[in-house]
């Protein structure tokens, strides 16, 4: 038998990671250019986009939670999460596709199409993301070695980024010959080929060690009851919700300030494939950071200094290439190396609401924190939208002073009022590795987390 605090194997963390790496393909590609590619491509107005990012949310109230709920009652010989990394592969893979189509439509069809895709995208999206991110819970119950799992993760899921903001725009180019619409549908097949072979990969090298007592499970009623209970995951919730909408607004924008701001359109591969790189990095240091400073006073003390960054970029100048993009560089690097810490967080409310409840609901954690992040995504890209449209935005033309200065009140000032939140709100969050460590240690006292081969 293995023990719950069994060191995960360098292998098997590469493998989970490539699960994130497939799921940034997507998500990367919807934060840095959906927005672009409705508006200039599609031909939609920016308002109508981002009313559309916001109301698909509303679809994700139901789905998070009814996925979360169903990853955990599932049973297979394969584990309670990693089966649908096998089952929806291929669907998310064409589904992706499809959303980057633009098929011969008019006026409201365009919207239609456009809202019906997307919002398919958004479901398989949660189909299989949610069950990714819950198996990340399961596969260790070490505190430690849980942030070295979440550190692997982001970096490879950083890598899907790098791939993203790299390869989008050149590869737009080189398989459209002058076809927007074209290119960015080859590219979508190109990436979401890649990302299925990358689902595959972490299906076949990840294995589940913490196993949910099927006798502990409870209706969905009484599980939402418990995890309502659990105040430490009620701070990550709305501590993800301002961070992503902030980080959401900031990196939609990244290409019209490149593009428009700054002038410099050519710049934009350069400008957003640094920033990733350094997220990257970040999410590399976080597991040394983590193993010699407090997780809660680290993260608080990175969302801090990333407000700072942000916020000071407002008084970048547009000839002042160098500095802006340092100022992005430096807030990826210490925005993201705080994001291993807050996963690796997720994993410990399981144990804290298992412990104070006594019902473990792996899955119903993720999808309802997950839930909050998507509402974050969807915030930040719909403010991103009324904020374009408010400023007068129009696609490919010379945009006036007040529009340049909208997309940049936009770009730095609004993100850093998020992460200067979230650095509040994480005041409230109280579970130290000590404490999670005793929490642990009463668990197994009562056999509450039991181990699986």
């Amino acid at each position: 038998m293995a023990t719950q605090a069994e060191r995960i194997s360098v292998r098997e963390k590469i493998a989970y990671g490539l699960g994130d790496t497939a799921s940034n393909i997507i998500f990367q590609t919807v934060m840095m250019f959906l927005m672009l590619y409705y508006t200039d491509v599609v031909g939609l107005s920016p308002a109508v986009v981002g009313t559309m990012f916001l109301v698909v949310r509303f679809i994700d109230a139901v789905t998070d939670p009814l996925m979360g709920t169903l990853a955990d009652r599932t049973h297979t010989r394969w584990g309670h999460f990693r089966p649908y990394l096998l089952w929806l592969a291929l669907p998310f893979a064409i589904i992706s596709i499809l959303a980057f189509t633009t098929p011969e439509l008019t006026g409201t069809n365009k919207i239609i199409y456009a809202f019906t895709t997307y919002t398919l995208l958004m479901i398989a999206y949660t189909a299989i993301n949610i069950p990714y991110c819950a198996l990340g819970g399961a596969l260790t119950a070490d505190a430690k070695e849980r942030v070295t799992v979440q550190s692997y993760r982001f970096v490879f899921g950083m890598l899907g980024g790098v791939i993203v903001a790299a390869l989008t725009m050149p590869l737009v180019e080189f398989f459209g010959e002058g076809d927007k619409a074209k290119g960015y549908q080859y590219t979508m097949a190109a990436m979401s080929l890649m990302g299925l072979v990358m689902f595959l990969l972490c299906f076949v090298g990840t294995k589940e060690r913490i196993e949910q007592p099927k006798e502990e499970q409870a209706s969905f009623i009484d599980t939402a009851k418990s995890l309502w209970q659990n105040d430490q995951w009620r701070i990550l919730c709305i501590a993800v919700l301002f961070l992503l909408g902030g980080q959401v607004m900031r990196f939609t924008l990244a290409v019209y300030y490149v593009k428009y701001y700054l002038g410099r359109e050519d710049l934009i591969t350069s400008f957003m494939t640094l920033g990733v790189i350094a997220s990257m990095i970040g999410c590399a240091v976080a597991q040394p950071l983590a193993e010699r400073v407090c997780k809660i006073k680290a993260y608080i003390w990175l969302q801090t200094i990333s407000a700072v960054i942000c916020a000071l970029s407002f008084f970048i100048g547009s000839d002042q290439l160098v500095l802006a993009f340092a100022a992005f560089i430096l807030w990826k690097f210490f925005l993201d190396m705080a994001t291993p810490l807050l996963w690796a967080k997720m994993a410990d409310t399981i144990d804290y609401g298992h412990e104070k409840t006594g019902v473990r609901v792996t899955g119903l954690v993720y999808s309802g924190i997950i839930f909050f992040l998507k509402i974050g995504v969807a915030l930040g890209g719909a403010i991103a939208g009324w904020m374009l449209a408010f400023y007068d935005y129009q696609a490919d033309v010379e945009q006036t002073e007040a529009t340049k200065q909208g997309i940049l009140l936009s770009f730095t000032v609004l993100p850093a009022i998020g992460s200067f939140i979230v650095a509040i709100v994480m005041r409230k969050y109280t579970l130290t590795s000590d404490k999670i460590t005793t929490i642990q240690d009463k668990l197994k006292l009562t056999e509450k987390i039991p181990n699986t081969a």
